[in-house]
């Protein structure tokens, strides 16, 4: 199969298209057929090793080594169908449409899944396009936003609302019955709004943290926002939920111990079948979208990743597998 690989850390370039043997499925994994992947901001810290210290952090969680990657494909989204299954799955058969997230080794033809991980059969009427763009940045906005408790009612700021954590943390939270200012640039305001933001702030015309306002819950879901810029911001006994930044790692501790104003921390992120089927059924019931940026054939993952490093994405960047359609529609051509 054309997956791909990459066996040394560095710049996008490093990434290359090679045929490599086809993963067989346990007996309770099934073997999916992708046709939808995605280039997540994960995807390009596996790749790249930075900052520096995630090095030494990686073998400890088992995501990379000191020296070299040890998961030589990347990839978490798919979407795609069913391939073949082991002889212990129940849940699946082989043609049927799937989406969810593998962590590792999704930028590929093909990818083993357990049964019972964090798949599931895609919502109805849904593109591979779309479904591949659900779970990651979801999954972890759910995440995140579960550690505040419940929302409902609470005034709550998502920085970074138009990415693919971001457009994922407001539809979510409006769901929670939050009350959301959304922080975006000029050209996503109207984005924000259309997902369920009550306020939107250009933070191009205004910075959030001079304008003398108070927030329960900050939620950076950009990872570019730090807890002492921001706490003056938070109510008494306000919570700031980070994305990234290992200074947040000392202020987790710290918060712990002194002051009301706590930094609270997902470590490690879970994928989990459950959540997945929560979003399908969100989507399903038209309370959830994904939004898409840019779609690129898998060919062009070196584009495709310059581009999502650039920080400036709205929503997801998608890879497509053999051009995305189904095995039943190649080959036709126009009829």
């Amino acid at each position: 199969m054309r997956a791909v690989v990459h066996d040394r850390y560095g710049p996008p370039e490093v990434l290359r298209l090679e045929d490599v043997e086809r993963p067989v499925p346990a007996d309770n994994e099934i073997l999916v057929r992708v046709h939808a992947t995605s280039v997540t901001r994960g995807d390009c810290g596996w790749r790249s090793a930075k900052p520096f210290i995630s090095r030494f952090i990686n073998p400890i969680v088992g995501t990379g080594g000191v020296f070299r990657p040890t998961h030589k494909i990347l990839g978490g989204e798919f979407a795609g169908e069913v391939e073949a299954v082991g002889a212990a799955v129940r849940e699946f058969d082989v043609g049927d449409r799937v989406f969810g997230t593998s962590l590792f080794g999704a930028h590929a033809e093909f990818v083993c899944m357990r049964a019972a991980g964090p798949v599931a059969h895609m919502p109805a009427g849904m593109s591979f396009e779309e479904a591949a763009a659900v779970s990651d940045g979801a999954i972890l906005a759910l995440g995140c936003l579960r550690k505040a408790g419940p929302l409902e009612g609470r005034q709550l700021l998502i920085y970074g609302a138009s990415g693919s954590i971001g457009t994922a943390g407001v539809q979510l939270a409006r769901y929670f019955d939050a009350h959301v200012t959304a922080v975006c640039n000029t050209k996503n305001v109207e984005l924000a709004r259309s997902l369920g933001a009550d306020e939107v702030i250009d933070y191009l015309q205004e910075d959030f943290t001079q304008n003398g306002e108070t927030y329960d819950v900050i939620f950076d879901a950009v990872g570019k926002l730090r807890f002492r810029r921001c706490r003056g911001s938070l109510k008494d006994g306000g919570i700031y939920l980070p994305t990234d930044g290992f200074e947040n790692g000392f202020w987790l501790l710290w918060t712990r111990r002194i002051g009301d104003k706590k930094v609270l921390v997902q470590i490690p992120p879970r994928y989990t079948k459950q959540d997945v089927l929560f979003l399908k059924e969100l989507i399903e019931a038209g309370k959830y979208r994904a939004v898409i940026d840019r779609s690129y054939p898998l060919e062009d993952v070196v584009d495709a990743t310059k581009y999502v490093e650039t920080r400036q994405k709205t929503g997801n960047v998608v890879l497509t597998v053999n051009g995305g359609r189904p095995r039943s529609e190649k080959g036709r051509g126009n009829q």
